[in-house]
């Protein structure tokens, strides 16, 4: 049997606690802080991929090919597609901050596509039809290590006191 508020209309309905007493309005919790944070990176990684000298040598900067010579930092393979991606992801992941449910999705569903990613990126050959997304060694190694992280993180931040403060006030559901 659940316990009702007094001023309920419904004595069945179930009782919202208060809100926890340090909890400060637009109070984001660690899950949300982590999406954020893995949000901007991406985005910040995005637009380094259009700046000169970060991005070497820019002329052989190409939109979708896999032949583009253009290398971030010198060592990671981009394109103005991957850029874009980047910079897409980076606005999802700030985005879906506002809610610790779309951040906890956001670092779940965005760790299994930076894995899918990976194994794009070892199976599909180079210089195929199928393959419109420079991908070097390097590349492959971040992914996956995205991956890891980015589902550890959806999974360890889905805890702590800024996420029970949500659950028990009502603003999110489990």
């Amino acid at each position: 049997m659940t316990a009702s508020s007094p001023d309920s209309p419904h004595p069945s309905a179930p009782h919202r606690s208060a809100p926890h007493p340090s909890a400060k309005p637009g109070t984001l919790t660690q899950i949300q802080r982590g999406a954020r944070l893995i949000g901007v990176v991406f985005a910040l990684i995005g637009l380094l991929g259009f700046v000169p000298g970060l991005t070497q040598p820019y002329a052989e900067l190409t939109f979708a090919t896999t032949s583009s010579k253009a290398l971030l930092l010198g060592i990671f393979q981009v394109s103005v597609l991957l850029n874009l991606v980047h910079l897409a992801f980076g606005a999802a992941g700030i985005l879906m901050s506002r809610s610790a449910l779309q951040a906890r999705a956001f670092l779940f569903w965005g760790g299994i596509v930076y894995a899918v990613f990976f194994f794009y990126g070892i199976l599909v050959p180079q210089p195929s039809a199928g393959n419109v997304v420079p991908f070097n060694a390097p590349d492959n190694a971040l992914h996956i290590g995205l991956a890891v992280v980015m589902v550890t993180l959806s999974i360890v931040l889905n805890r702590g006191r800024g996420w029970r403060r949500k659950i028990e006030s009502g603003d999110v559901q489990i």
